[in-house]
C-alpha cells in the first residue's frame, strides 16, 4: 500500500506562486519504481491530468494549460515530489490530487493506482 500526504495549498493572488509538496511512503514502498503526477478537480468538473514525472525524474508531462508556469519535479531523498506553480490564474483554483502508478502516468492514461487526499488551490483575480 502507498500513502500520499499533500501540502502546500493555499489562498494566493493572481500572478502569485505556490508549491504544492507530495510525500510517498508505504511499508515496501520504493519511491524510483514508482512515477507520479499532480491531477486537478474544479468544482463542478471532472478530475484532469496536470503534470506528470517519470520514474527518475528525466521524462516530464503537462497539460497545455500550465506549460511554461508549472513544474514538476521529485525528490528521491525525501520520497517527495512537488509542484511549482508560478503565474498562477484564478482558473487554476480546484483541489490538486497528488497520484502515484508502477506505470507512467501520462495526460492520456489519465489515472493512476494511489491518490492522496488533495490539497485545495485558489486563486483569486
Amino acid at each position: 500500500q502507498v500513502q500520499l500526504v499533500e501540502s502546500g495549498g493555499g489562498l494566493v493572488q493572481a500572478g502569485g506562486s505556490l508549491r504544492l509538496s507530495c510525500a510517498a511512503s508505504g511499508r515496501t514502498f520504493i519511491f524510483s519504481t514508482y512515477t507520479m503526477g499532480w491531477f486537478r478537480q474544479a468544482p463542478g468538473k471532472e478530475r484532469e491530468f496536470v503534470a506528470a514525472i517519470s520514474w527518475g525524474g528525466k521524462n516530464t508531462y503537462y497539460t497545455d494549460s500550465v506549460k511554461g508556469r508549472f513544474t514538476i519535479s521529485r525528490d528521491s531523498a525525501r520520497n517527495t515530489v512537488y509542484l511549482q506553480m508560478n503565474s498562477l490564474k484564478p482558473e487554476d483554483t480546484a483541489v490538486y490530487y497528488c497520484a502515484a502508478d508502477t506505470m507512467q502516468i501520462t495526460p492520456s492514461t489519465g489515472t493512476a493506482r494511489y491518490w492522496g487526499q488533495g490539497t485545495q488551490v485558489t486563486v483569486s483575480s
